[in-house]
């Protein structure tokens, strides 16, 4: 198989194109790809972020049952997917869920493609066979871990050494996740839709309600803080929905009701503009009860320079310094969240500044989508001795002035309302774009300044 020195043709392979960090990074990897001047193809069963890859200037080829445990649907895509792969020219396959990892490491392994993977999830050993299963993650020719912590779990329990392992974490895009691009207006509608009372802090727990996500902790925690300051005002939202079928978030307002803290809970449901949110909150708190791989919301709050608070294990380990960039309390400690709580809520505002501040700063040095896309590019330059990191767009720093529109990008809200194209209504917070519904109507978008590129120009 010919490789094309300088824009080879990258796949990405993932269960489906719905909503989750996964999906997030296929679209951000896509996009760089294409900024790059490679050819982003994405493999999947579908869904219905499918349009807005495109609009990326990624192809997507759908693959039935991709994410199918089933052997026979494992063997039978194989060698849908060796055929698909000697048709394209395809240079390199980067797979990003178990099931379809199996599916490309038989394929690649017929056609002699380099083989990345990213191993995203918690993926615990809980069963016989379970890590052997696993274990295809950690079979790539590169494996990509998303934190120290996945990298030191790779190496200790599959012995991928230091040859083929890559630590590349997670990022906020810092465009979107930034104090100066949210307007106060969106803060303000963003309020009122909660029911926020004027000058009240807001504590905000983002996440999908389930029992891991810690919901029912920090309630228990924010009881305690009720208990010894019955005067201190605060509303507490909860922004995440509930997986369908699961009676979780029943549970979870009526532990709130006993509690007593119906006046200060908000269930919101899903949040749909995560910067505003967090710029309305005075504390984010992630309190997971069980170690987080990576914890996007985490930088993305302390990008947007907002104190957080979360349970001292997993990768929260790295993206937090206690006391400088946030606090960390022991997972299920109910005394110690409530204490963490209670001393922000105390803390003079000069001090919450200056940790806000230096939480930003460490991810502009550390967490962003760029630095995960200049990584991902080196990874596969090591394998396809390309220079694709180097061909890759700079990232944008503020807002700019989109072409199309020939007004300020982003935000993607207009400060009049919610002027959303496709690209919003289908993506999620990192790639938002301020389109209208005229432009939506005339077929052209935008996106960080640039036209549609699965449009003429």
């Amino acid at each position: 198989m010919t490789i094309p020195p300088h824009s080879p043709v990258i796949l990405q392979i993932l269960p489906a194109l719905e909503q989750g960090g996964v999906e997030r990074g296929t679209l951000e990897m896509a996009d760089a790809i294409t900024q790059a001047g490679g050819t982003a193809l994405v493999m999947s069963a579908g869904g219905r972020l499918v349009p807005s890859l495109e609009r990326l200037g990624a192809q997507h080829h759908t693959l039935p049952r991709c994410g199918s445990k089933n052997p026979l649907s494992i063997l039978r895509n194989a060698g849908t997917l060796a055929r698909f792969i000697r048709q394209n020219n395809v240079a390199l396959v980067h797979a990003r869920s178990r099931a379809p990892a199996w599916v490309a490491r038989l394929a690649c392994n017929r056609t002699g493609t380099p083989f990345v993977t990213t191993w995203h999830g918690v993926h615990a050993n809980n069963f016989p066979g379970k890590k052997r299963y696993n274990a295809v993650l950690a079979s790539g020719d590169r494996v990509i871990a998303i934190s120290q912590h996945i990298g030191q779990r790779l190496a200790q329990e599959y012995h991928v050494g230091p040859d083929r392992l890559r630590v590349i974490p997670r990022g906020a895009d810092i465009t979107q996740f930034s104090p100066d691009a949210v307007s106060g207006q969106r803060v303000h509608r963003l309020g009122e839709s909660w029911d926020v009372p004027a000058g009240v802090p807001v504590l905000l727990m983002p996440g999908r309600l389930t029992e891991w996500k810690g919901q029912r902790f920090l309630l228990d925690a924010l009881a305690r803080v009720k208990q010894t300051a019955p005067l201190m005002p605060w509303v507490c939202v909860f922004a995440g929905s509930c997986p369908p079928g699961h009676a979780y978030g029943e549970a979870l307002v009526a532990h709130a009701r006993t509690l007593g803290l119906t006046e200060q809970v908000r269930f919101a449901g899903h949040c749909q503009d995560m910067p505003a949110a967090m710029a309305l909150a005075a504390l984010v708190i992630i309190p997971s009860l069980r170690p987080e791989p990576f914890g996007r919301v985490v930088v993305e709050a302390q990008a947007m320079s907002r104190p957080v608070i979360v349970t001292a294990h997993g990768a929260a380990l790295e993206t937090v310094q206690h006391g400088l960039t946030g606090l960390s309390v022991p997972p299920g400690d109910v005394q110690a969240l409530a204490e963490a709580i209670a001393s922000i809520l105390h803390a003079p505002p000069e001090a919450l500044h200056a940790m806000g501040e230096a939480a930003r700063a460490t991810v502009l040095a550390h967490y962003t989508t760029h630095a995960m896309q200049q990584a991902t590019l080196s990874v596969y330059d090591e394998l396809l001795g390309t220079s694709l990191h180097k061909n890759e767009a700079p990232p944008l720093s503020g807002p700019v002035r989109c072409r199309i529109r020939d007004a300020a990008c982003p935000p993607a809200f207009s400060d009049t309302g919610p002027l959303w194209g496709a690209c919003h209504d289908q993506l999620s917070t990192s790639l938002r774009s301020p389109v209208t519904r005229a432009d939506q109507s005339a077929g052209t978008y935008c996106l960080y300044g640039r036209p549609d590129r699965s449009r003429p120009a």
